[in-house]
């Protein structure tokens, strides 16, 4: 998969957080994964931690895995993604 394969998978991530009612602090933590992932993928931008951000996108999809199953199956793609990547 490349960046742009990815980049449509995040979109889709995006949109389904929009259409679902969120609490500021889960909120908050997506953003801050998308841009990591972001960041991640542009070979001029500043690095994240890889571990780091496999790590959030773990913790989110489990915390969207009882409450949000749609979001948490687009989390559990984009973290295969992001690992067969190599990042």
């Amino acid at each position: 998969m490349n960046n742009k394969e990815i980049k449509e998978l995040l979109g889709k991530l995006r949109d389904e957080i929009q259409n679902t009612k969120l609490d500021d602090e889960t909120l908050s933590l997506v953003r801050d994964l998308d841009a990591d992932i972001d960041d991640l993928l542009d070979p001029d931008g500043e690095r994240a931690e890889t571990e780091s951000v496999l790590e959030k996108a773990r913790e989110l999809e489990t915390n969207f895995a009882t409450e949000h199953p749609n979001i948490e199956r687009f989390m559990r793609e984009v973290i295969d993604v992001l690992v067969r990547m190599g990042i």
